[in-house]
């Protein structure tokens, strides 16, 4: 890496000159699409006379068939078929923008595409409206970034350390993660408990990351694997939905001399570009709380069409967070284990404190949860300390799945609180002010791998994050009484309002409405006949006098009706009879329906005889209602109780400070 902090350092000045129309973090805009531009320009340098020739020649061929044959002839992954190049478009400065443009449309398709998303015509039209453009250009062309003297590795890093930069600059670092929180995953993804198989000479495997951002998580990935095995090839893919990002990452790939075709640009949760693909290793911090009802059909009819042939086979999340999504997502990426592939795959994630308990039992979310540990999915879980990253202060963790754990681990899910293994910056940058070192990676990653129960380490079996929520009923007692307060109340009852309505149109409808009305008035007038003081405590012994009564009367009454009347004429009442639906099953309360979470490792019955029945002896279970959840809550796990101060201590330290306060007050007043 010779010079290589030079050469940024040069870069990261050229951003000065745009002070003034650019605020600082928008100075990326121009100096990144322009970094990119030099290095292409640099690289296709030595063979572009023999492009401009071989355009010529095979003038009368289509774009795409022509491609592939200039390509090797630029001995690259793309070619510039334009007159111009830096050197050129400074020896016209009067038409600087038309020669950019001309410049830029020559390059090949891939290229091309990385331009237009970082909406680089934009820029050129404010650069010439400030008289910056040709300045700009003239300042890039002074830096050489031919592949003698700067290699695609070093490429890479300048760039990545201009991303970085800029990113860090801008108001909430957006689309970026901070590198050391990529290494600490990266070292957690790829700690496997067969290390040779990294070790393979000439390995070469896969790594997907579905909200590729710039790729940042890709190329750390990459230099791991690297310093494990030089030999090892990372083949990185990804997708990202934000155009100026899909541009940067689409173009460290190239700039690097590799294939960008396997970066795309989308909506991975409802516009997936690797449907069929497979990947070894997929790594992803996905965005927080995003809000998917805008897109939920694609995905809701994904789930309910395809169910598990699809990707979201397990549930759906609320609409208002789509975290446990983009994690379905990935786990549909996964390699199956078989003879051919027996290492499976691992995947690690960034989501915040939400997928870890939101949701009750039978929700979208707890499905989700049960659906991964009871799959044995979930290896584990890492805390992050707060304020890691430039956007967001909140709670973070890493969750680490495979769907080929360790012996050891198998049936285990292991909890690292990792929250207090952090150093504070010396400057915040948006709500970043803590960092990790990498000795705390390097210890956070030990307690990890040791798998030993400690302080910072909990190890649990995957049922003890389950439940079963059970809905405990108790009976309905109503007592009954007849008198004018109560019979009041039936005429608000809407069966009983209803016999006075009709769905008929014309005569027909008014006849029946006035039939409605003659029988409202029988029945009131017989319910009035039994108006006493007596009060009746069994529904089944009251029903049977109403209808006797009803007989009696010769009216007919429908059971819309009579239930009206009923609850007209009821109230709740402890020392009552049970209601009963039959002559074996009690009506349960609605108003003192509860639930209680049961333990998986818990008998349901002796629990329910332990805790319920000593308190409500006349409750039951509706074990047609019984759902089972789970959740994590990683903070209880953890918790420390601190002994509260008492109040001598408090009161001796207030004098004090009266004290301390006075003694000051006597200087200021003198």
């Amino acid at each position: 890496m010779i010079n290589f902090q030079d050469k940024v350092s040069f870069i990261w000045s050229i951003a000065e000159i745009l002070r003034g129309p650019y605020k600082p973090e928008d100075y990326g805009k121009v100096v990144l699409p322009l970094a990119v531009l030099r290095r292409f320009d640099c690289v296709l340098d030595s063979t572009k006379e023999e492009i401009l020739a071989s355009t010529e020649k095979f003038a009368s061929m289509n774009e795409e068939a022509r491609e592939p044959i200039l390509n090797r002839v630029a001995k690259q992954n793309f070619h510039n078929i334009s007159k111009y190049d830096f050197n050129k478009l400074l020896s016209d400065s009067d038409n600087i923008a038309d020669n950019l443009r001309d410049y830029i449309n020559g390059f090949s398709k891939t290229a091309r595409d990385i331009m237009d998303h970082f909406d680089f015509d934009r820029q050129i039209d404010k650069l010439e409206t400030n008289n910056l453009l040709y300045l700009t250009i003239k300042r890039f062309s002074e830096i050489d970034l031919h592949p003698e003297v700067v290699s695609n590795v070093e490429m890479g890093y300048i760039f990545e350390e201009l991303i970085r930069r800029f990113n860090e600059n801008a108001e909430a670092g957006d689309h970026y993660t901070p590198r050391e929180v990529i290494r600490l995953m990266t070292h957690l993804l790829f700690l496997h408990d067969d290390a040779s198989i990294l070790a393979k000479p000439g390995l070469t495997q896969t790594l997907y990351d579905c909200a590729a951002g710039t790729g940042g998580m890709g190329s750390v990935a990459q230099e791991y694997l690297s310093s494990v095995n030089s030999s090892a090839h990372l083949e990185f893919f990804g997708q990202e939905i934000n155009g100026e990002s899909y541009a940067i990452c689409k173009a460290d790939i190239l700039i690097k001399g590799a294939d960008a075709k396997n970066i795309r640009l989308g909506n991975t949760l409802s516009n997936d570009q690797f449907p069929y693909d497979k990947f070894d290793y997929l790594i992803s911090n996905p965005p927080y709380g995003v809000d998917w009802k805008s897109y939920q059909k694609p995905i809701v009819d994904e789930h309910e069409k395809q169910g598990f042939n699809g990707r979201f086979g397990p549930g759906t999340p609320r609409t208002s967070d789509g975290q446990l999504l983009f994690l379905l997502h990935l786990l549909s990426k996964m390699k199956p284990v078989t003879a051919e592939n027996p290492q499976g795959s691992r995947l690690a994630i960034i989501m915040n404190g939400s997928p870890l308990f939101t949701g009750d039992a039978g929700s979208g979310e707890s499905e989700i949860r049960k659906y991964v540990l009871e799959n044995d999915l979930v290896e584990g879980i890492v805390a992050l300390p707060n304020d890691l990253f430039y956007n967001t202060g909140i709670a973070t963790y890493i969750w680490i799945l495979t769907n080929n754990k360790a012996p050891l681990r198998k049936g285990k899910v292991e909890l690292v609180n990792a929250v207090d293994f952090y150093r504070k910056m010396k400057k915040s940058m948006g709500s970043k002010r803590n960092e990790i070192t990498e000795e705390q990676i390097n210890r956070i990653v030990s307690l990890y791998g040791d798998f030993q129960e400690g302080e910072y380490v909990k190890i649990f079996d995957n049922e003890d994050l389950g439940y079963a929520k059970i809905t405990v009923e108790r009976p309905l007692r109503l007592n009954f009484q007849v008198n004018e307060e109560r019979i009041a109340r039936i005429t608000e009852e809407k069966g009983f309002m209803n016999l006075a309505t009709s769905k008929k149109k014309g005569e027909a409808g008014l006849k029946e409405i006035e039939a409605g009305k003659e029988l409202q008035t029988q029945i009131i007038n017989v319910l009035r006949s039994l108006v006493s003081n007596e009060l009746y405590k069994n529904r089944e012994a009251f029903t049977k006098i109403l209808k006797d009564a009803f007989k009696e009367a010769g009216i007919t009454v429908g059971a819309p009706v009579l239930k009206a009347i009923l609850n007209g004429l009821s109230e709740k009442d402890e020392t009552a009879d049970p209601c009963m639906k039959n002559k074996t099953e009690m009506e349960p309360d609605t108003d003192l329906r509860d639930t209680e979470n049961v333990p998986l490792k818990e008998n349901v019955h002796e629990y329910f005889e332990r805790e319920v029945i000593p308190h409500i002896p006349d409750a039951w279970i509706d074990k047609s209602k019984t759902k089972i959840g789970y959740e994590i809550p990683f903070t209880r796990h953890f918790y420390k109780y601190t002994a509260l101060r008492s109040s001598t201590e408090i009161m001796e330290e207030i004098r004090m400070l009266e004290a301390e306060i006075a003694e000051q007050l006597k200087k200021v007043m003198g």
